[in-house]
């Protein structure tokens, strides 16, 4: 099966994760960095947060094109009243890790598509819930020393070899927690087109 696909499509963001899990669904994309500050209003809740993070990155990528859809996202894990963004060293991965460690946190990614050159948009929210094992501090230390954790909301990846066995149980989208809703990303791509009259 192959996205229906009428436009050009643009990824607003460098990860890599977000490339392969589009890939993952036979999407053909282009990639430009928006490099919009990941900042949150306090008086808003996370979900209109990070759907409004997500769609600042589209807006900032989509005046560079003339014909495309423009695809922004953000994801933050939130852990009781507390958003634990990317670590911002050893240490701090090392302390969220343990915060994280033996309790249920959640995923939240926003994100917006907008459409040039009418400047419509869409956007949405996916939210899973995970449950970390109780994590020994050797076995924390081993994989922030690793390197990989650093560039993670929350400081983890679910999909790393330490990741994977962190994580007791997840209660929704597991591609969410990866990086990426597949599912509510295709759902909306395909509402947005006939939105737009494309399909």
């Amino acid at each position: 099966m192959r996205v229906i696909l009428k436009k050009k499509l643009v990824l607003a963001s460098s990860s890599q994760r977000r490339s392969a899990l589009l890939k993952q669904i036979g999407l053909e994309f282009e990639v430009a960095e928006s490099r919009v500050p990941e900042e949150f209003d306090p008086q808003k809740n996370v979900e209109e947060n990070v759907q409004d993070v997500a769609l600042r990155k589209a807006v900032a990528v989509a005046t560079s094109f003339d014909d495309a859809i423009i695809v922004g996202a953000d994801t933050v894990v939130v852990l009781g009243e507390d958003i634990l963004v990317k670590p911002t060293g050893h240490r701090d991965a090392v302390e969220m890790l343990k915060r994280l460690s033996g309790r249920v946190h959640e995923v939240y990614t926003g994100f917006s598509l907008v459409d040039r050159p009418t400047n419509a948009s869409i956007s949405a929210v996916e939210i899973t819930k995970v449950k970390f094992r109780e994590l020994p501090l050797e076995e924390i230390s081993e994989y922030v020393l690793s390197g990989s954790p650093l560039d993670k909301a929350g400081a983890y990846g679910i999909q790393d070899d330490y990741g994977a066995v962190f994580v007791e149980r997840i209660d929704g989208c597991f591609y969410n927690v990866v990086g990426f809703p597949l599912a509510k990303f295709y759902v909306t791509l395909q509402e947005f087109q006939k939105q737009l009259g494309l399909i």
